[in-house]
């Protein structure tokens, strides 16, 4: 016992770990504080700006005098240690998510460095990477739900062999929403293609959802999922890709949608409104429909099924708002300037229902 204690003595005067201590609480406290700033000015969210407070107002506790002159910043060599990825933002989301994993990563080094300066210390920063982790669901979750209320053109995809640079040139244009989608290829392939599709959407500040596989959503890291009547209920997907992600659901009548609002969906797809190859051997829901939901659905809704830039107009001129399209953009020479032309008429109609109400 007692060479036990001489060694943990030694090992608290190591000035190394004085270092690494100083150093990881400075980093937890910078990174806390960027989230912070988005949490108050960026979503207004008092409450999440608060546990941020409270995290940086417990590191600063522990940040005492000893720990700050063990510093030696002259004979750091991790000054000048730099990667590529650190020296851009891409989107806010990739700014947000790289200062979650930046405080993270310091706190996952307090704790364990942490044990060999005083005992309790291991266990308050293993209790706050958790507080962290559920800040991260709930910062995100809060950013797609957000992002969805934004979004006014969606994008699901078919089979091309043009995938990644169509969908790229439709993010150029301005796209925010993007639906994998692809019925009949290998799971290699599908994973292969969700998974880039998934850092492209991420890299551009673009959600991404997957149809039908929640597998496939899960192992991506995908924003969502996209259900048909035919798939697992709504809850289930939840449980399985946590509530903080996107779950939306495919409707064709009024029965359909008042069931996909009690099951929780987060949007629902209004259509067809016309027939199309994509649902081969379905009847058009029609514009009936696309009126209905226009009165009847408190939740986000995108009209879909054969809308491109020559029938657009009719179907917000039926109360639409939002749109999804398939051929429109996949099938188009230049997608960028199609996406560009849709996005155009549905800003406008979203400007002149502002200006009426």
């Amino acid at each position: 016992m007692v060479e036990q204690y001489s060694q943990t003595q030694e090992q608290n005067q190591n000035p190394a770990i004085y270092r690494i201590l100083d150093a990881n609480l400075d980093r937890a406290r910078e990174g806390l504080r960027i989230i912070e700033e988005w949490c108050r000015f960026g979503i207004s969210d008092r409450g999440l700006a608060e546990k941020c407070k409270q995290m940086r107002q417990e590191l600063a506790i522990w940040h005492t005098s000893d720990l700050r002159m063990a510093r030696d910043t002259p004979a750091d060599p991790g000054t000048d240690l730099s990667h590529p990825q650190e020296e851009q933002r891409t989107s806010l989301d990739n700014l947000l998510q790289a200062n979650i994993c930046r405080v993270e990563e310091a706190l996952r080094v307090l704790e364990e460095y942490g044990k060999l300066y005083k005992s309790q210390m291991g266990q308050v920063f293993k209790q706050m990477r958790y507080q962290v982790y559920t800040l991260e669901s709930e910062l995100f979750g809060y950013r797609r739900h957000q992002q969805l209320q934004e979004s006014l053109l969606y994008l699901v995809t078919s089979p091309s062999e043009k995938l990644i640079p169509t969908v790229e040139a439709a993010l150029q244009g301005g796209l925010t929403l993007v639906q994998y989608r692809d019925k009949n290829s290998d799971d290699r392939v599908r994973l292969a293609n969700a998974y880039k599709l998934c850092q492209l959407c991420h890299n551009y500040g673009a959600l991404f959802i997957v149809n039908d596989r929640v597998d496939l959503a899960l192992a991506v890291n995908a924003d969502g999922v996209h259900l048909g009547q035919q798939d697992i209920p709504i809850d289930l997907a939840r449980q399985i890709l946590g509530s903080q992600r996107l779950v939306g659901r495919s409707t064709t009548n009024a029965e359909e949608m008042q069931f996909a609002i009690s099951e929780g969906a987060d949007y629902i797809g209004v259509g067809p409104v016309h027939e199309t190859p994509t649902k081969a051997g379905k009847a058009a829901a029609g514009l009936d429909y696309v009126r209905y939901a226009a009165k009847n659905s408190p939740i986000p809704w995108f009209a879909i099924g054969g809308i491109d830039a020559k029938n657009i107009n009719n179907v917000l001129g039926a109360g639409a708002e939002r749109v999804a399209v398939v051929r429109a953009i996949m099938q188009a020479e230049q997608p960028a300037m199609v996406t560009q032309f849709l996005l155009s008429q549905l800003t406008k109609k979203q400007s002149y229902r502002r200006r009426e109400s």
